[in-house]
């Protein structure tokens, strides 16, 4: 299922994406609710899970595209 180029966009380019804006919203807003120290690590530590996490499936999904075979067009 994670090998699938169409699941791998969905994930790179849409879900973790939108879950790593929505991780730094929710720690800008524990930061300034007064919960700085737990606002900071669901700033840093969340969302950089999520952000470096749609940077791996974009890869994977590059990767998954590089081996697909292609056909040929020219018969």
């Amino acid at each position: 299922m994670l090998r699938k180029p169409e699941t791998l966009f969905v994930l790179g380019y849409m879900l973790l994406p939108l879950l790593a804006l929505l991780s730094a919203i929710v720690g800008l807003t524990m930061i300034l609710g007064g919960n700085k120290i737990l606002g900071a690590i669901v700033l840093v530590v969340v969302t950089q899970v999520f952000t470096f996490g749609a940077v791996f499936a974009l890869r994977r999904r590059k990767a998954a595209l590089l081996e697909e075979p292609r056909g040929d067009y020219n018969a």
